[in-house]
C-alpha cells in the first residue's frame, strides 16, 4: 500500500513534470495513459487469472523510461551506455516477476506488488519517444 502512494505522491509529479517540461501538457497524459494501458494489459495477458493488478506502477515507470530518453543525446556510445545495463535491468526485473508469481505463502505486501508491469511500462514509454 505504501508503495503505491509513493508512486502517486513522489514519483508522479517528479516524472510527469519532466516529461510536461519537454513534451506539453497534452503529450504528459497521452503517454501516463498509454504506458499504463500497455503495463497493465500485458499484466492481465502473463498474471494468473484470479491475480487483480490496479497499480500505477506500469505508467511511472513508462514516464521515467520517457523523461530519460527525451533527454538523451543519442550517438552510437550513448546508445551502448544504455543497452549493455538496460540487459542487466531487464534480466533483474524478470527475476523478480517470476520470484514474486511463484511465492504463495508470501506476505501480502510483497504480493501486491505488479512486478510484471514495469517492463512493459518501460517499453511502451520508450516506443512512444
Amino acid at each position: 500500500m505504501w508503495m503505491s502512494y509513493f508512486h502517486l505522491l513522489f514519483l508522479l509529479p517528479l516524472l510527469g513534470k519532466l516529461v510536461e517540461e519537454e513534451e506539453g501538457n497534452f503529450a504528459l497524459w497521452t503517454s501516463y495513459i498509454l504506458t499504463g494501458l500497455g503495463a497493465n494489459l500485458v499484466s492481465w495477458l502473463v498474471l494468473p487469472r484470479n491475480a487483480v493488478s490496479l497499480g500505477a506502477s506500469g505508467a511511472v515507470i513508462g514516464l521515467f523510461a520517457i523523461s530519460v530518453l527525451v533527454k538523451m543525446c543519442w550517438d552510437w556510445r550513448k546508445i551502448l551506455e544504455v543497452l549493455i545495463p538496460g540487459q542487466f535491468v531487464i534480466e533483474k526485473v524478470m527475476e523478480a516477476a517470476q520470484a514474486s508469481t511463484r511465492m504463495s505463502g508470501a506476505s501480502s505486501a510483497m504480493q501486491s506488488v505488479n512486478h510484471i508491469a514495469h517492463l512493459p511500462g518501460a517499453l511502451v514509454g520508450a516506443g512512444l519517444v
